[in-house]
């Protein structure tokens, strides 16, 4: 029996690096799970259309069924008038809370059926129900609890603070992948052929990292809308540098190695060595780096939307929102400042702690391509 044993530990296969590496990022439990969090919270964000909404999930009238909020997930949301639905008041959009009040009451065979949370980012004072700076836990003028409160224009802040987390974490994401795009295969080039090429790339580096970004993005906004794709863009402009020069050491110190050596002996093209040699042996830096870009992803957004160049109104935006609590913040409106930074510090705070233990777990000194 102890044989049996013995031969099954013997046989079992090896552990690769990669393996060996994620075992210890899990056995960090702050980070690990700090992942699950994260990553649980961004992919139900992408269904706050069904799960945060003032649209309807299903509305049934006169022995037809709608889908509206499925519609707006997929991107084919189309206007319904109250007439649609026989809904009397101002001719407008349907009020869906009022609808299935309506159809409650009048107990025929109409129903509809709202999302979790029904309100949505957008709403303002012009949906009747809604009013302005009710405070967390109070109820609006149609008896419905708002979580969060309302802000001055009677839009409700929980559902600005959801959508407001979907925005900020897809425009780091969408960040730090256009400034790896571009920042490491300069940062490979610089470090690998080195020479008068990495002297004059290092220069030009140099002059390019000391745009005042700042003051570009304010010239730049006041001459047309800015938009989701427009800040990412312009942000792009110098983020990447960071991450070149990160590639560049990396291949520096590589392309010195025997394995290099021998590839270049026997004839192996550039292009193999760049990315099938030593790029797996230089993955460390980009993937401890990527945790922290979308951290200050996040930052330079905020920063922006406070300062009045964000995203173009009415966008969730958190930085939008911390702008507009500061102001009323002589008045009492505490939580429309506390809403929207507890959620951007523990957004923060969870990316950090990934970020951490992605660093601890691949450093090159716990696990080695050589050990």
């Amino acid at each position: 029996m102890f044989g049996k044993r013995k031969n099954k530990t013997k046989d079992a296969a090896p552990q690769t690096l990669f393996q060996r590496r994620w075992k210890k990022f899990k056995s960090l439990k702050r980070g690990y799970i700090s992942l699950i969090v994260i990553t649980t919270a961004y992919a139900l964000s992408w269904l706050l259309p069904l799960l945060v909404n003032g649209t309807a999930l299903v509305v049934h009238y006169n022995g037809e069924t709608y889908f509206p909020a499925f519609r707006e997930l997929v991107g084919m949301s189309y206007f319904h008038s109250k007439e649609d639905f026989g809904q009397k008041g101002t001719p407008g959009e349907v009020n869906y809370r009022q609808l299935q009040r309506e159809f409650e009451q009048q107990g025929g065979g109409n129903w509809v059926i709202m999302p979790l949370y029904p309100y949505g980012p957008i709403e303002d004072i012009n949906i009747d129900g809604n009013k302005q700076f009710l405070g967390p836990l109070e109820a609006d003028l149609a008896g419905g609890i708002r979580a969060f409160g309302t802000d001055d224009r009677g839009r409700d802040v929980f559902a600005r603070m959801a959508y407001g987390f979907n925005v900020s974490l897809s425009f780091a994401l969408c960040l730090a992948f256009l400034e790896y795009l571009i920042g490491l295969p300069i940062g490979m080039m610089s470090g690998y052929f080195g020479g008068w090429f990495d002297t004059i790339l290092q220069r030009f580096i140099e002059i390019w990292s000391t745009l005042p970004m700042l003051f570009i993005i304010i010239i730049v906004v006041s001459l047309m809308q800015p938009s989701f794709i427009l800040l990412v863009l312009l942000l792009s402009i110098t983020t990447w540098i960071g991450i070149c020069w990160l590639m560049r050491a990396e291949y520096l110190r590589e392309k010195s190695k025997d394995y290099v050596a021998a590839a270049i002996s026997i004839g192996v093209p550039t292009r193999k060595i760049l990315f099938k040699h030593i790029l797996p042996n230089s993955l460390v830096p980009i993937i401890t780096y990527f945790p922290f870009a979308v951290v200050a992803g996040i930052g330079a957004l905020v920063s922006l939307d406070f300062l009045g160049f964000g995203l173009a109104p009415p966008t969730p935006s958190w930085g939008e929102m911390v702008h507009l609590g500061l102001e009323n913040i002589t008045t009492d409106k505490w939580w429309l400042v506390v809403a929207p930074l507890t959620a951007m510090f523990t957004t923060l705070l969870l990316t950090v702690f990934v970020g951490e233990s992605v660093r601890e777990a691949f450093d090159p000194k716990v696990f080695s391509r050589l050990r």
